[in-house]
């Protein structure tokens, strides 16, 4: 570890060590464990894992019998086995370094009930570079674009596996189409709004392995329900239980 990792309390009592020169703990990733369901006896992976914290907070609800976390940056991966000690959850997550376009279920000792990511949102060569090497990796396709996340997918999951994933709006087709191009078939897409007169900012995403053609779009959520709110950061009644409960059920009926 270096000094530039920290130390901090989130969601469900977790305490999570990250690293400050990577991208850190955000709402995207805490909607997207809560996104997913799961099973006690169902296995998963999370592709680009950086510090673990998805899997964490899945495992600390007890979603997963088990995840794998797939993670190409040696000292992230390092960061993922220190926070699943620290949290007694070494059992439940096993990091493993590896670059995901190379992954296949040997991997992870065979086929998986739920893969999931929050991927590089931004082109390699678009916006600013990052002077932290860390940070660029995890906010541009670097080692890897969605199609290279959704073919890994692919290549994890059993058939009528499921693939959940945080995306950005303004790239929803690229999404769309490297789901098609793998044959994941988008079944259910949650788009979240920071207050109702704002525009999306991440779009929530679930897949099946082979699935029939048809989708679900699930009324917006709205972290906020005025602008003034949400410069409060005061949580709207439905953004409040999900953040309770790391639950999108009562949401989605």
């Amino acid at each position: 570890m270096n000094s530039q990792n920290n130390s901090l309390k989130i969601n469900e009592n977790l305490t999570l060590s990250q690293n400050t020169r990577g991208l850190t703990f955000g709402t995207d990733a805490y909607l997207l464990a809560a996104f997913m369901s799961g099973g006690s006896k169902k296995r998963a992976a999370d592709l680009g894992s950086g510090t673990g914290v998805i899997s964490l907070l899945c495992q600390s609800k007890g979603k997963f019998a088990h995840v794998c976390a797939i993670e190409i940056q040696e000292s992230f991966a390092a960061l993922i086995e220190k926070n699943a000690a620290d949290n007694s959850l070494s059992d439940k997550i096993t990091p493993i370094c590896a670059d995901l376009r190379d992954v296949n279920s040997s991997h992870t000792c065979g086929e998986l009930d739920c893969v999931f990511a929050n991927p590089p949102y931004m082109k390699a060569n678009s916006g600013k570079r990052n002077r932290d090497d860390e940070k660029f990796i995890a906010r541009h396709e670097v080692y890897g674009g969605i199609e290279d996340f959704c073919a890994c997918a692919y290549r994890l999951l059993k058939h009528g596996g499921k693939f959940c994933a945080v995306w950005r709006p303004d790239r929803l087709t690229d999404l769309i189409c490297a789901l098609r191009n793998n044959r994941l078939e988008p079944k259910g897409l949650v788009f979240v709004h920071a207050h109702p007169s704002a525009q999306p900012s991440m779009v929530l995403v679930e897949a099946i392995k082979g699935g029939a053609s048809g989708n679900k779009l699930y009324r917006p959520l709205y972290l906020s329900l005025t602008a003034e709110e949400s410069k409060s950061n005061i949580l709207s009644p439905d953004a409040q239980k999900i953040y309770d409960t790391c639950s999108f059920e009562d949401f989605l009926k």
